[in-house]
């Protein structure tokens, strides 16, 4: 048997595989019968005029008629794909088509990617606007900051459904499920918490200001360049809100340090610094492939350690997956107009508490552990527990109620919880 290396099987995984196969990894699934010259008639001219005529008598009336409920656009121009970089908007087309995978794998959710061939901030912002409605959401992916911040911005203001840029929020919301649940078996408070972040870019600074909504307020830093702090004249107005007085060094930051969340690169996190971090510290290092620093290697410094990586192949895996399908599904469902910040709240605290649940057999299967149960090693749910969807949409939903963003005229949580079983059940 010939040896296939991974960059060769997945070139052929994603290429046409017979006649009927199309390149790529997406499609369209018609969801209406259409087998006979009436029900053609029915999907086209002249029975779809009568859907026409009732949506433009109520516009709301496009959520009733059309797939509008079920539908997000995954928008990206390719100028921070994942650990590649600005390769262009054609070059980050196989990773939004990958994010449509996830959007229907994990929340049976329609996604069409859609790849802006620019760099300016306007273009953008007019081209998402004047496309918005089409869609139940927008998913915004891998735009370089800071102009992913002001994109964004612009886009809730200017929009009137969803718009969530990942990148940024994602992050902020599986860590910030593990820091409550961290806090909880350590006995601190948000409040009294030191915590270092390494790297100033989206998910950094997303993630920081969720963990001050927690109650988080002694954050520092980093970026490139060294700590944000007042000296310093190169910042942008998003770094800025972080600035502390005094500069130190990260060695010096990360001595008595309850949390050292990672967004950087491989290695840059050492032994010792590990060893001066305060009593059953918490390690997020997301960088991939490569983390801040390894498990094993924290571990042997400190046994009371608790750490997560972006990667699959050790415990806590800080995966987005847990978040921004849920979050929209759960968005979607109530015709929610914005992703608020309680609504964000809301799925980090429905994960925390479904990691404290006990672990189905099927997921220790997949994971190839017997031993997962909430600790220290399973502070974060896995991707492949079912009950994600049960958990964390009906808690987003649930907020946007509350926070006055739904457009349902009436939800009853307990018979929503019903709906999405039978949601999860089937996909």
């Amino acid at each position: 048997m010939v040896y296939k290396t991974f960059a060769k099987e997945s070139l052929e995984y994603h290429t046409a595989k017979d006649i009927l196969d199309s390149n790529g990894k997406t499609g369209t699934l018609i969801t209406k019968p259409c087998n006979t010259a009436h029900e053609l008639s029915m999907a086209y001219s002249p029975g779809v005029a009568y859907p026409c005529l009732e949506i433009e008598k109520n516009p709301e009336k496009v959520y009733e008629f059309t797939n509008k409920g079920n539908l997000v656009a995954v928008i990206s121009n390719g100028t921070a794909v994942l650990g590649l970089g600005d390769i262009g908007a054609m070059g980050s087309k196989p990773v939004m088509e990958g994010k449509a995978v996830l959007f229907k794998k994990f929340a049976n959710i329609d996604a069409v990617d859609i790849e802006i061939n620019s760099k300016d901030t306007e273009t953008i912002i007019n081209t998402v606007a004047a496309i918005a409605d089409s869609f139940g959401g927008i998913n915004l992916e891998d735009i370089k900051a800071p102009e992913c911040f002001e994109i964004e911005r612009r886009l809730k203001d200017i929009c009137d459904v969803p718009v969530f840029h990942d990148d940024q929020h994602g992050t902020a919301v599986i860590t910030t499920a593990g820091l409550i649940n961290v806090l909880e078996m350590s006995n601190k408070k948000a409040e009294e918490i030191k915590v270092v972040v390494i790297g100033a870019g989206a998910s950094a600074i997303a993630s920081a200001n969720m963990y001050r909504k927690l109650g988080v307020k002694n954050i520092y830093m980093f970026d490139s360049k060294g700590l944000i702090c007042k000296s310093r004249t190169d910042l942008n107005k998003f770094k800025e809100e972080f600035v502390v007085d005094e500069c130190v060094t990260m060695e010096d930051a990360i001595k008595g340090a309850d949390m050292v969340l990672g967004l950087s690169k491989g290695d840059v996190i050492s032994q010792e610094m590990v060893s001066t971090m305060a009593t059953d510290p918490i390690i997020f290092a997301c960088a991939n492939p490569d983390p801040e620093i390894l498990p094993d290697l924290a571990k042997d410094v400190r046994p009371d350690v608790i750490i997560g990586t972006g990667r699959s192949d050790y415990p806590n895996q800080v995966n987005n997956v847990l978040g921004f399908p849920n979050i929209f599904r759960g968005a979607l469902d109530v015709r929610a107009s914005h992703i608020t910040e309680n609504m964000k709240m809301a799925a980090a605290k429905a994960l925390a508490g479904l990691a404290r649940e006990d672990v189905p057999s099927y997921v220790k299967s997949a994971h190839s552990r017997e031993d997962m149960s909430f600790g220290s090693e399973y502070i974060i749910p896995s991707p492949f527990d079912k009950r994600v969807m049960e958990y964390v949409a009906p808690a987003v939903a649930q907020a946007a109620v509350d926070d006055g963003v739904a457009r349902v005229r009436s939800f009853i949580k307990e018979r929503y919880v019903e709906h999405i079983k039978a949601i999860s059940e089937k996909i």
